[in-house]
């Protein structure tokens, strides 16, 4: 080892006897400063990642590796010093180590001098390391192989430029192979092939922060290549002055680098299954399998079949997925103990298999436009997951796993939703679903009757096989029902009377698959189980299984207890009046309820619905209660909501201002009803009616003025807003199941809660969510700021700053508000109680402890989960919203005491985002970061003139 490092340290001394590395330094880290902070434009992405550092790194490392190999065996050649190094008792292979473990010093040294980047991240925000280390990683691995490749190439010339520029071209290459704008042009097999082959793909794999044996060990082994192939090229060279007897060793010489590119690629073709041996460096675990769904894999009775159906030709934008969906779906099956089963296939290329999936589970190939450089197409292609469990299935198709979204360059961009959370969620739904037809009629105490309202006689023609379709599976479902299950085909095209029947009672009116309307038909089901209705409606290009699916679905949501019930207390939009003599083009248009995307979200795993108050109590089903901007609560509404917490029941209740937009006045805000703050009082929580202002903020889009040539226009612009606090981790409950995993929450137009000093006994209380320090209270409703001459928004700090609470959760055992008040129920004058004098129950019937485990939140804000927000959050610069209905999401499974899913529903679902600063801290930032780096090149110019002077080369007595 000791004639490798003198060979290193003579390297090091001759790159900077010359200026030449110092300018290549320069460069590289002068062309990473202006990537990071110019072309990437790091503070207007507003997300804390080092992600522009290593997007271009790969390129810059080419330019950097070629610059120090060109001239490593080249000059030496040029100059006729091989030779002499060839007289020396040196071996080959410490003279190609010598080089090489310089140049990896010049390389070190380059990418040490970009620390101070991630440094500066991390003091800007919430910045995941492990990403960082794993581009670091990365970086090294693909320098080393560059450097091998350099260095193998400058000992075939002793031209240096014919050196430099045939690296460039085969380093290039090497990283083309992979790269997207080679991999769209073929289709997913062939490109996941490329991908595997491509530098710049494996050094993809690795930066994201997923340290995988197949990467490390195709770096490894290419490294390792290229510098066994330096040293035949040398040996060949060493032996071109030999006699031409010496034929055995040039022979010799060729089996060793055929041998060794065998081995090279036999050993990465058995490595490429094997996907278990990897470290996941991210914070929270985002590309591994958690622990929750091993455990829910462990717990599995049945072989589970997960099948993958992607297409060879796909968007070139999905293809990059493919392979990390086949990784995480071989994870389950390594995890499932023999019990999972993975197989993938292209259903584009097996007719009968595109046919069966098709009637069977409804897969249908989803058309994508296709662009290249020749021409534009639609491409019909499939992207998805199917889960059968016994009789169950789940299928997860394009829309369920992908998630577009617009970069930072208003580009659109695709990506994986959560897929972990994704499969493991429909693979804990199928398990748990997983009962028999016949066991589903067992818990029926009344008949099934099915009402189909078709009209065979004028369906269009893609729908004329549903009543024959409908019909077998009737006879299915009569078969296994044991004569609980009726079915009944009404034609409503024949019976005006019944048309108009249906029409009233159910709003099923004729439909139409042509835009004129001129033929009618209908086309809907109603299963009445008991006197419990539920419509079933079927659209698009039914299949039997479609049909199936859907009235199966149906029955299970009437047995007691198999889906939980979500239900939403809220106001109802006024309706404005129709005006008869007007058009209906004309007509003011209804005013949409609001939290639709709670209900979208929450239906896919819950029964949801909207409800009212009557009789004074809740629906015994319900299990979870929302209320959201409630109408004026009665005293009886009081009390139904105070019971059904006291029996168990568990209560979200988000609490502040109710936000309206009036096209005059602009925003306006309300105070959500007394009646309900009192009733939250009772409990502990006090709610302040103020807005907490905080400068650690979300951004909203808004109008400002902006100066183009000379004129002023009007431009939209992400202006932070103080009446939308942006909680950070440093603001959450990190033990509390509800929000660990969270990034970030913007709690828009929220109130500050109070929680009070004794509590019941036995109910235990938990700050979920805090404001920055540097919130202050606004108790003006005025929503309207003054503005500057940009048009921006100026907020003034108005009295005493500090942290505020955002919300709370209670659990344990609650005192009802009727305990020492008489019930409602029976209160027959129709005044309301004197509820605060009046003691006892008059009826006995009133419940005035709960059970030990009763659940209430209070969240500060109507408006986090409402459908603004949820538009918000699909916007360019939507980050800071994502995780809103998330945590949502996450207090409804809290309450219901099913926490499972919880971890791996957070992981990979909000951005990391920047802490607020000013535009003179940003300039500061960026100023400071060329600073430290001309710093450091001048400190590494002040080292390298120590080394000017010229040493001869000496060998140790035992290189002698």
């Amino acid at each position: 080892m000791s004639s490798v490092k003198t060979i290193a340290r003579k390297e090091l001394r001759t790159y900077f006897q010359s200026p030449v590395a110092l300018i290549f330094l320069g460069v590289f880290l002068l062309s990473t400063l202006l990537s990071f902070f110019v072309w990437d434009t790091f503070f207007a992405r507003n997300i804390a990642d080092v992600r522009p550092l290593f997007e271009r790194l790969p390129l810059l490392l080419i330019l950097l590796t070629s610059a120090v190999t060109m001239r490593a065996w080249s000059e030496e050649q040029k100059m006729g010093t091989l030779e002499v190094l060839f007289t020396l008792p040196l071996r080959t292979r410490d003279l190609v180590l010598g080089k090489f473990c310089a140049g990896m010093m010049l390389v070190i040294l380059a990418l040490a001098l970009t620390l101070p980047l991630p440094i500066t991240v991390s003091a800007l925000g919430d910045l995941d390391w492990g990403p960082v280390i794993g581009g670091y990683v990365a970086a090294l691995l693909l320098g080393s192989t560059y450097m091998a490749l350099g260095l193998c190439i400058s000992a075939l010339t002793d031209n240096m430029i014919v050196a430099l520029m045939s690296s460039l071209v085969a380093c290039g290459l090497l990283y083309l192979v992979g790269a997207p704008v080679l991999v769209d042009l073929v289709g997913n097999d062939a490109g996941e092939l490329l991908r595997a082959l491509g530098t710049g793909s494996r050094f993809d794999s690795i930066e994201r922060g997923v340290l995988d044996l197949r990467d490390l060990a195709y770096y490894l082994s290419l490294t390792t290549f290229f510098l066994l192939l330096n040293g035949v090229f040398l040996e060949r060279k060493r032996l071109d002055g030999a006699p031409s007897d010496h034929a055995s060793p040039r022979l010799g010489l060729a089996l060793t680098t055929v041998l060794a590119g065998a081995n090279v690629l036999l050993l990465n073709l058995w490595l490429a299954p094997v996907s278990a041996v990897r470290a996941d460096l991210t914070a929270q675990g985002d590309y591994s399998v958690s622990e929750t769904t091993k455990r829910i894999l462990g717990d599995l009775d049945e072989q589970l079949i997960i099948s993958g159906y992607f297409s060879a030709r796909t968007h070139p934008k999905l293809a990059p997925l493919v392979p990390r969906v086949k990784d995480l779906l071989r994870e389950y099956e390594i995890h499932g103990g023999g019990k999972v089963v993975v197989e993938f296939a292209d259903p584009t290329t097996d007719q009968d298999l595109e046919v069966e999936i098709g009637e069977q589970y409804g897969i249908r190939s989803e058309p994508l436009p296709v662009s290249d450089r020749h021409q534009k197409s639609v491409v019909n292609s499939f992207f998805h997951i199917l889960i059968r469990y016994g009789d169950e299935y789940e299928v997860l198709a394009f829309p369920q796993l992908i998630e577009v979204y617009a970069d930072d360059r208003n580009e659109p961009q695709v990506r994986l939703r959560n897929l972990e959370y994704d499969v493991t969620r429909s693979v804990k739904k199928i398990t748990q679903e997983f009962q028999s037809l016949e066991g589903i009629f067992t818990q029926m105490d009344q008949g099934v009757r099915l009402t189909a309202y078709v009209s065979p006689a004028t369906l269009p023609e893609p729908l004329k096989r549903v009543p024959e379709q409908l019909q077998r599976v009737v006879d299915d479902l009569a078969e296994k029902s044991g004569g609980k299950f009726s079915y009944e085909l009404k034609d409503p095209s024949a019976d005006p009377a019944l048309a108009q029947s249906i029409e009233r009672k159910y709003g099923f009116r004729p439909m139409s698959m042509d835009l004129l309307g001129e033929q009618t038909f209908y086309m809907y089901l109603l299963l009445d189980v008991g006197g419990r209705l539920e419509q079933i409606y079927l659209q698009g290009d039914v299949k039997e299984a479609d049909i199936r699916a859907a009235v199966e679905a149906s029955l299970k949501r009437t047995v007691p207890g198999f889906l939980k019930t979500v239900a939403l207390l809220t106001r109802t939009p006024e309706q404005p009046e129709n005006n008869p003599m007007l058009p209906p083009q004309m007509q003011t248009p209804p005013e949409p309820p609001d939290y639709l995307a709670i209900e979208q979200l929450l239906s896919q795993e819950f029964r949801v619905k909207r409800i009212e108050i009557e009789g004074g109590q809740i629906d015994p089903e319900v299990d979870v209660l929302i209320v959201a901007k409630p109408e004026r609560l009665s005293t009886k509404d009081m009390y139904a909501i105070d019971q059904f917490l006291m029996r168990g029941g568990s209560v979200i209740a988000l609490v502040g201002y109710a936000m309206d937009l009036d096209r005059l006045k602009g925003f306006t805000a309300e105070p959500v009803g007394k009646q309900l703050a009192r009733l939250l009082a009772h409990y502990g929580v006090t709610v302040d009616e103020a807005f907490a202002m905080d400068p650690q903020s979300a951004q909203i889009p808004m109008p400002v003025n902006k100066e183009v040539r000379g004129f002023t226009i009007r431009a939209i612009e992400m202006v932070s807003y103080p009446f939308f606090p942006d909680v950070r981790r440093d603001g959450f409950n990190a033990d509390h199941m509800a929000t660990a995993g969270l990034g970030n929450v913007a709690m828009t137009w929220s109130s500050p809660l109070m929680l009070a000093e004794t509590l019941a006994e036995g109910l235990k209380a938990d700050v979920l969510l805090e404001s920055s320090p540097g919130t202050w209270l606004r108790r003006s409703t005025d929503m309207q700021p003054p503005v500057d001459a940009e048009g921006r928004p100026v907020f003034k700090v108005e009295g005493e700053t500090g942290r505020h609470t955002l919300a709370v959760s209670l659990v344990g055992r609650f005192d009802s508000f009727f305990k020492d008040r008489p019930s409602p129920l029976l209160d027959t004058s129709g005044a309301p109680p004197t509820a605060e004098g009046a003691t006892g129950d008059r009826s006995g019937q009133t419940i005035k402890r709960s059970v030990a485990d009763a659940r209430l939140v209070v969240v500060g804000s109507t408006a986090f989960a409402s459908d603004l927000v949820a538009r918000l959050a699909q916007d360019v610069n939507g980050g800071a919203y994502r995780g809103n209905l998330q945590l949502l999401r996450n207090l409804v499974d809290w309450s219901l005491a099913d926490t499972d899913l919880l971890s791996i529903r957070s992981a990979g679902a909000f951005a990391r985002i920047l802490k607020p600063i000013s535009e003179d801290e940003r300039v500061t930032w960026e100023v400071g970061n060329y600073g430290v780096a001309l710093i450091a090149l001048a400190l590494v110019v002040f080292l390298a003139a120590g080394t000017r002077r010229r040493k001869p080369l000496t060998l140790t007595p035992e290189d002698q």
